[in-house]
């Protein structure tokens, strides 16, 4: 009956959602390409890719940029397990489908998701025909999860991650989305704890394994700084000599907050250099302008083939799925989302570059990592953006401090350690009609 109501009303929202969503999709750029894949229409193409008879298929779904990087690694190790493995990844935004498409092996499909409208999701599941579907971190759709069991396709949550303002909602509303948390039939967790949260949503705590993050696995991710080492040379910037201040993944204000640090930590250190990485790039145009307002002479990445003799106080990075091998340049690193809105990203890849972390007070999708970083002096929170200026400038005076940060952080990831095999292991385990499914609820 909940279902029916969701599907009764989905054409509703969709048409009140549509045109704030095609804009969005517009300011994001390239939203046109592939556009149909969303309501399951598929070139010939694709098609022809998708009717190939290649053995079992497993659909891989990753929301965007961060999730396809998870869903990459892990793809990379189901197919080091086994030889014969090869899968749908479809995303849902089109950064996340760049990525995914730039990094893409041959025995990949890279595709956009499918709307959550029953029609839609069946016509997808007639053309993929999974033998297993594995959403990553959040990704648990209605129609997506009754359809796979339905047609006997087992479903895995990997990666599972349930913030506490989800948890909240989810436990509010538990008569209506238990049904669906209940179609999972193994959902990987981060932390030993998750495991009660996830049951108390619906999911038979023997479906419930704790296997650490692959996110922050530290043997399963390879930093590489040489392109970005020669793209700072062209813009005249000795990545060896120079101090860099790096903004990674920072959100509307952040931009602004670190100009100013900039500016003043720069009366002390006059050859720094201020890189500022924006979560979403097609923000670049409005970043600059407000650069140029506090008097900064600022460089975009997308123009480092130009010859240029005069070095930019600051490098703006408006290309993606570059991001992690960037934070092997920076002296300093603050963590964006943490500052000017909730939710803060990921600190865990300047961590592995061996670079120290500051962030500020709003860490809420990372809360557990944070809070043991900041429990073993792996991280420093700055409470305010007024605090973010002193604390840049004690770490680029001191690097004895940097490297404590770093020594640290890398025993509070050693944790995680193996997780990315772990979850490979489970899912290559789990098969329509494995005993490792158990009994369904129903």
């Amino acid at each position: 009956m909940i279902r029916l109501l969701y599907n009764l009303l989905f054409p509703v929202g969709l048409l009140l959602f549509l045109p704030a969503y095609l804009l969005k999709m517009r300011r994001r750029g390239n939203y046109r390409r592939n556009f149909g894949q969303r309501f399951a229409s598929y070139s010939p193409n694709v098609q022809a890719r998708l009717g190939q008879g290649r053995g079992e298929r497993t659909w891989i779904h990753a929301v965007s940029v961060g999730e396809v990087a998870i869903a990459l690694k892990l793809a990379t190790k189901l197919r080091e397990l086994d030889p014969a493995f090869h899968c749908v990844l479809t995303t849902t935004t089109p950064t996340g489908f760049a990525v995914a498409e730039q990094e893409a092996r041959e025995w990949m499909q890279v595709m956009y998701n499918p709307l959550d409208f029953l029609p839609v999701v069946r016509r997808a599941f007639a053309s993929i025909r999974p033998a297993r579907l594995i959403l990553v971190e959040a990704e648990v759709w209605p129609n997506l999860a009754a359809e796979a069991r339905k047609r006997g396709v087992p479903i895995a949550l990997v990666n599972a991650r349930l913030s506490p303002r989800s948890e909240r909602r989810f436990r509010q509303f538990r008569t209506w989305v238990a049904p669906t948390f209940q179609c999972l039939d193994l959902v990987c967790v981060q932390e030993e704890h998750d495991i009660e949260r996830w049951e108390a949503l619906g999911v038979p705590r023997a479906r419930v394994r704790h296997v650490g993050s692959i996110k922050y696995d530290p043997t399963e991710a390879q930093i590489n700084s040489a392109v970005a080492i020669e793209i700072l040379r062209t813009f005249n910037i000795d990545a060896a000599a120079q101090p860099i201040l790096f903004g990674g993944s920072t959100h509307p204000g952040e931009e602004e907050i670190l100009a100013t640090v900039f500016l003043r930590c720069r009366a002390e250190f006059p050859s720094l250099v201020l890189i500022i990485a924006p979560r979403h790039v097609e923000r670049t145009r409005e970043i600059v302008a407000r650069l140029h307002a506090l008097g900064l002479d600022v460089a975009l990445r997308s123009t480092s083939g130009v010859a240029s003799e005069a070095r930019p106080d600051c490098l703006l990075i408006d290309t993606t799925g570059e991001l992690r091998n960037w934070y092997g340049v920076a002296t300093v690193v603050f963590m964006g989302k943490s500052l000017t809105t909730r939710g803060g990203q990921n600190p865990v890849e300047p961590i592995l570059g061996g670079k120290p972390v500051i962030f500020g007070p709003h860490m809420e999708n990372f809360a557990t990592l944070a809070a043991s970083l900041l429990d073993h002096h792996g991280a420093i929170e700055a409470a305010d953006a007024e605090a973010l200026g002193p604390v840049c400038a004690e770490l680029l005076r001191d690097g004895e401090e940097r490297n404590r940060l770093v020594t640290n952080a890398a025993r509070v990831l050693a944790s995680h350690r193996g997780a990315t095999q772990r979850t490979a292991g489970l899912l290559l385990a789990l098969k329509s009609g494995s005993p490792r499914l158990g009994k369904r609820s129903k």
